[in-house]
């Protein structure tokens, strides 16, 4: 099938309603005309002026960061995804009989592989089923509507390449749908940013639709920082690749030798919490906005965090948004969880 790109900001809303009679699209939003690095600089000179200093975790995910993700996935310490996955391959038969027939948005897509139960589930009731993956990584979203059009030739998927915030508007278009947000995502937001997110969704999914949310639940320290520092070093590859995209893409001139991956969980925030470690003095340019930060030998700049959840504190959170679990899906362990939430 062919794929058609769309550039489009205050147009998103048109285009997605012509893009549900195509097969295959993607469209493609930006706030800067797109150019991506003047984005990813302005961002980076934001956290590197805080303190202490962080990095926005999506620049984690170009095209190589996505690819050390999925085999950050594969390491036998990394627990979640596996666990979802086996959740969602014993439950996500029940889903379509509660919800009906939706489209399914899911955000932070990905490779998009979890989200083969849920297509085959939904199919073996509906003849055509849409589904818009939205994500960062635009070649991570070409790769997902490939497997996605030949595992599932009868799915009509419309990619959207950009942020949360770019496709919750279009939600009122798509229903009734079901918004899909996996792999604990969410706990990458800090309180402050997931209060935001959950205004939103408010605002934007329709009373009656759905939210299937997946989350990491509280746990053994050991289980938790074993899963962020594997053995194989992954982990620690993707951590330094964020560097080494500021290198290629803002003209950093970061020593990425010199950059040590450290993670650890911080129990009195229920959050494994991510930095990257300076092991000498260095400087950080970052071209696009003419800026050049020193960074102290010793120094950390946090890249990102992962909260973790008590599954009865989250549900009582997420009542508060008008969002009531229909459906509550764990493991045989209780390490994570997978609700369907309704907006009522």
């Amino acid at each position: 099938m062919q794929t058609d790109t769309y550039t489009c900001c205050s147009e998103l809303m048109e285009r997605f309603s012509s893009a549900v009679n195509l097969d295959r699209s993607i469209l493609l939003c930006t706030d800067y005309d797109g150019d991506a690095a003047v984005e990813f600089a302005e961002s980076l000179a934001r956290g590197l002026d805080d303190y202490p200093r962080w990095i926005d975790c999506r620049f984690l995910y170009d095209e190589e960061g996505s690819k050390l993700y999925e085999q950050i996935t594969l390491q036998p310490e990394y627990y979640p995804t596996r666990t979802e996955a086996e959740i969602l391959s014993r439950f996500a038969e029940q889903l379509p009989r509660i919800t009906g027939p939706v489209t399914i948005v899911e955000l932070g897509s990905g490779s998009s592989v979890k989200t083969n139960h849920l297509l085959y589930s939904y199919l073996s009731i509906e003849s055509r089923v849409c589904y818009v993956p939205v994500d960062v990584s635009a070649s991570a979203l070409h790769e997902a509507g490939d497997a996605i059009s030949n595992a599932h030739p009868k799915a009509r998927v419309i990619g959207i390449n950009g942020i949360y915030q770019d496709a919750l508007p279009l939600l009122e278009k798509a229903s009734p749908t079901m918004l899909v947000f996996l792999g604990s995502t969410i706990g990458n937001l800090n309180e402050q940013e997931a209060d935001s997110f959950w205004r939103q969704v408010q605002t934007h999914l329709p009373v009656g639709d759905f939210f299937l949310l997946g989350f990491d639940l509280v746990k053994d320290p050991e289980l938790l920082n074993a899963a962020y520092n594997d053995a194989a070093g992954v982990t620690a590859r993707f951590t330094r690749n964020l560097f080494s995209r500021m290198n290629r893409e803002l003209g950093a001139c970061v020593d990425i030798q010199y950059i040590t991956h450290e993670a650890a969980y911080e129990p009195d925030r229920q959050r494994m919490e991510i930095f990257a470690r300076f092991d000498r003095e260095q400087d950080i340019h970052i071209e696009p906005v003419g800026r050049t930060f020193q960074v102290q030998a010793g120094e950390r700049i946090m890249t990102e965090i992962s909260r973790k959840f008590r599954l009865d504190a989250m549900l009582a959170y997420l009542e508060r948004y008008g969002l009531v679990a229909r459906k509550v899906m764990t493991d045989s362990r209780e390490w994570f969880a997978v609700v369907l939430l309704q907006r009522v």
